[in-house]
């Protein structure tokens, strides 16, 4: 699995690369989130060319469903799930990153 970066990890990245005070950036990065999960919970796709593209998809009812941590049959109503399609640049970038960390291990 790989690693994780926090929030509160990218806001101190940003502050040591951008010299802004950290309250400035949290305040930006708070309210690019909320922007996008506004935009994508109204129905709109978020594309930001060279990363990629955040989406609500919408899933199917099915009638009969497996819960696969009982095993019980139920009846699944049709959602929406978030999705991150990633951007050609994105793909190309993160192919050879993976094909590196396997040549590594």
């Amino acid at each position: 699995m790989a690693e994780k970066l926090t929030k509160a990890e990218l806001i101190e990245a940003l502050k040591a690369s951008q010299g802004l005070a950290r309250d400035d950036i949290h305040e930006c990065v708070d309210a690019l989130l909320e922007e996008l999960k506004r935009a994508m919970l109204s129905g709109k796709a978020i594309e930001l060319r060279g990363f990629g593209t955040f989406e609500v998809r919408w899933r199917k009812g099915r009638a009969r469903a497996r819960n696969p941590k009982t095993g019980e049959i139920v009846s699944v109503a049709a959602h929406g799930v978030a999705a991150f399609r990633p951007g050609r640049e994105l793909r190309k970038q993160a192919w050879v990153v993976k094909a590196l960390s396997r040549h590594t291990s």
